[in-house]
């Protein structure tokens, strides 16, 4: 029997299906697929979307959905949401104006519709994760903004996964959590590019989060072009 090369590689191809009323969804970087995923509940995630466009979140290939918005959490817009998601939902509920027993009984809520995650913005206070931690059974998610914090705090209080937002310093706050905290699940906005994505994987990054925006109005486009084609005479 002769022995395989070292240096042999086999390419392996997936096989992609789609039926004539699915093939329009969105479509993710494939240079997210580069970073190491976390394995929530025996399900690996490596690529999260970040949308509240329920038409979006139904159609898409990423692993998770990242349910966050700038308004009080409201338990009506996640039930929505579950109605929709196709695959797992991380739901935010609050850390600012929203805290405390609240931001607790939004995560109860959440938890019974079946996220796999409850998200805290930056501002949280560390009561308000205890109060989540002791109500919820499924990882808090907080969100990093800076490097302002006491991670090690944030994470005696009950934080599971970092979700670093730091605009542009995003891959720099990922290389100082991940200097601390080596093997710690990081999430991270990986921003628009193939090579910004990579830079954040390579700091540290477990899985990334893809804004989409205006992608609903995009597609649309895209179908009535092919629409006026389709009915010229």
């Amino acid at each position: 029997m002769s022995e395989t090369p070292q240096n042999y590689r086999v390419e392996k191809a997936m096989p992609e299906l789609f039926s004539e009323l699915r093939q329009s969804i969105v479509h993710l970087p494939k240079v997210i697929r580069n970073a190491s995923g976390i394995s929530i509940y025996g399900k690996r995630i490596k690529s999260i979307i970040y949308t509240m466009d329920v038409a979006v979140i139904a159609n898409n290939d990423a692993d998770a959905i990242l349910a966050v918005y700038p308004w009080t959490p409201n338990t009506r817009i996640l039930s929505a949401i579950s109605q929709v998601a196709q695959v797992p939902i991380f739901a935010g509920i609050g850390g600012g104006l929203t805290s405390g027993k609240r931001s607790a009984r939004l995560g109860a809520f959440a938890e019974e519709h079946g996220a796999y995650g409850v998200v805290l913005n930056g501002p949280t206070d560390v009561e308000t994760i205890r109060a989540v931690n002791e109500t919820v059974d499924i990882p808090i998610i907080y969100t990093v903004v800076n490097d302002q914090r006491d991670l090690g705090q944030l994470i005696e209080a009950g934080v599971d996964i970092f979700n670093v937002a730091g605009g542009k310093q995003t891959a720099e706050l990922v290389r100082w959590i991940r200097k601390q905290y080596p093997s710690f699940p990081i999430i991270a906005s990986g921003g628009r590019t193939d090579e910004q994505i990579m830079e954040t994987i390579e700091a540290g990054a477990n899985a990334i989060t893809y804004t989409a925006y205006g992608q609903t109005e995009k597609y649309f486009q895209q179908k009535m072009e092919e629409y006026r084609e389709k009915t010229k005479d």
